[in-house]
């Protein structure tokens, strides 16, 4: 328990500062402060049931696949576009398991409702998770300790058109680079009951 907890730990320091370094400045925004939001959990709380996966070839999709409901308020000056991750550095290990990547929302989006992105959607350029799937997949975690399923939303200055479909997260990351303005996220948690 003690290596589990130590690679939770690690894995969840990793990826705060690959995103610190993919994020750049974080110049002071006058509007008020960048936000991701759910009005279906609170940061660091757990996932509802019908947000997990529902892979009926895996027995710890238990969930309907339902992807929650997300807003976002307060983008910097000269956004272009979004990009949003979902990812569990527990899963897998050790690379963990990416369950969306999407990007080329336009700047007019402030969110998805609830089930909306449980599907491709013309709202966004459907990159491709661990699963190669281009929409939402939730989580499929065994029982035991509770995964973390971080929620990453990156204002850039990319055109929603700019990058193709497909892209997986690290060559998201990769093609952000020196494109992200900030970013701003929230923490959902998730295991089999």
């Amino acid at each position: 328990k003690w290596e589990s907890l130590m690679f939770s730990r690690g894995s969840i320091l990793v990826v705060a500062v690959t995103l610190a370094a993919l994020c750049g400045s974080h110049d002071a925004v006058a509007q008020g402060v960048f936000t991701l939001s759910s009005p279906d959990f609170k940061d660091g709380e757990r996932l509802a049931l019908k947000n997990a996966g529902n892979n009926k070839a895996n027995p710890n999709c238990i969930g309907e696949n339902v992807s929650p409901t997300l807003s976002w308020a307060n983008p910097p000056a000269g956004t272009k576009s979004f990009a949003l991750l979902m990812f569990d550095p527990e899963g897998r290990p050790p690379g963990g398991v990416s369950h969306w990547v999407a990007y080329g929302i336009p700047a007019s989006v402030t969110g998805f409702a609830e089930g909306e992105v449980s599907k491709p959607s013309d709202k966004y350029v459907g990159g491709q998770g661990t699963a190669k799937l281009s929409y939402y997949t939730g989580p499929c975690t065994p029982a035991g300790p509770l995964h973390h399923y971080t929620f990453t939303l990156i204002a850039t200055d990319l055109e929603p058109s700019a990058l193709s479909p497909g892209l997986t997260r690290d060559e998201l990351i990769k093609a952000l680079d020196g494109h992200a303005k900030v970013a701003t996220g929230m923490i959902g948690t998730f295991s089999k009951p």
